[in-house]
């Protein structure tokens, strides 16, 4: 069967295997799936895509204006994810090409839930204490000694749509103090959460746990530097699920290094994905996991349901529940 509709599901290896909307796409447009160089982009993107309406976007490559520019069919980036740094998203409205998200309560309590195990795994130092036992240094138990949660003050960088939930279950479950830096929440929903906002200097000093919970935008691109860094508490224990690159690494290793951070666990990294000679990587007191925190089967069928929906929305004229540029049907863009 011939359709005129064709997809492009690009760099996005999870989309499609634990639902079925492959199988409805099909019913309707032709699909194809492509493995590109995380750093493909402007008009080698553009051509590689030349034959496609629609791309469903993962976290690589960038759809820049070069590529928007040079390729005048695809009609749709539909990202199999929350964020959508990757996208140029002023180009793309600019070019009439509507850009969708999975909104955020799809992946919100796999994203929390990973985060807390991040931040036991490093406080508990759980990886290193496995090790000892399967090296046959069962007798050094006595080195992993550490604080309990409830006793820690827990700074989270965002308390929006994940870092609220991630705070819900440090109140409500450990009983932790949870502290917040997040211009965009008023104090009335920070009280609601249990906790206490403050400016990101306190946070920075006052925080035994520190986790990342923010967009990344050109105002949290390296948003911890080595100057932030440098105010914390030394032993401090940094967790990251939100983007690699609002850490800045040379800082972050450098930190290290001089034992003003104690632990660090990631499931993003700067310039990911990353190989075995990653300098983080070094560090017996570094967890980095392949950015899966929203890899739960609950959230994965949710995140395909959502793409799979707004492709739907779209090709019936409706606006999609994720839209990020609705710019584009008031001002009458839209290809």
């Amino acid at each position: 069967m011939s359709y005129s509709l064709r997809i492009a599901i690009v760099n996005s290896k999870t989309f499609g295997f634990y639902s079925n909307v492959i199988n409805e796409l099909r019913s309707f447009a032709e699909v194809d799936r492509f493995e590109v160089p995380k750093d493909l982009r402007g008009s080698q993107l553009a051509s590689t895509l030349s034959n496609y309406d629609i791309v469903i976007a993962s976290v690589t490559p960038k759809y820049d204006e070069e590529f928007f520019r040079n390729n005048l069919r695809v009609k749709m980036i539909a990202r199999h994810g929350i964020g959508v740094d990757n996208v140029d998203i002023e180009s793309a409205t600019r070019y009439g090409v509507v850009v969708t998200r999975v909104p955020g309560y799809v992946e919100r309590n796999a994203v929390a839930e990973h985060t807390v195990t991040l931040m036991l795994t490093a406080l508990r130092d759980v990886v290193r204490a496995h090790e000892k036992v399967v090296t046959g240094r069962w007798g050094e138990r006595g080195k992993f000694v550490c604080h309990e949660l409830k006793y820690l003050t827990v700074g989270l960088v965002g308390i929006g749509n994940i870092g609220s939930r991630v705070a819900e279950i440090l109140v409500k479950g450990f009983g932790s103090r949870v502290i917040a830096y997040d211009p965009y929440v008023p104090k009335e929903r920070a009280k609601e959460l249990g906790v206490e906002l403050v400016d990101l200097d306190t946070l920075l000093r006052e925080s035994d746990i520190i986790s990342i919970h923010t967009p990344l935008t050109n105002e949290t691109y390296h948003l911890l530097n080595y100057e932030r860094f440098s105010k914390m508490k030394r032993g401090v224990i940094i967790v990251n699920t939100a983007r690699g690159e609002v850490v800045d690494t040379e800082a972050l290793v450098r930190a290290l290094k001089e034992g003003i951070v104690g632990r660090v666990a990631l499931d993003v990294v700067e310039g990911e994905p990353i190989g075995p000679d990653h300098p983080l990587l070094k560090f017996d007191n570094v967890i980095v996991t392949p950015h899966i925190a929203a890899f739960t089967f609950e959230g994965l069928r949710g995140m395909d349901e959502s793409v799979l929906k707004s492709i739907k929305d779209f090709i019936e004229g409706r606006v999609p529940e994720g839209i990020v540029n609705k710019e584009v049907y008031e001002r009458g863009l839209r290809r």
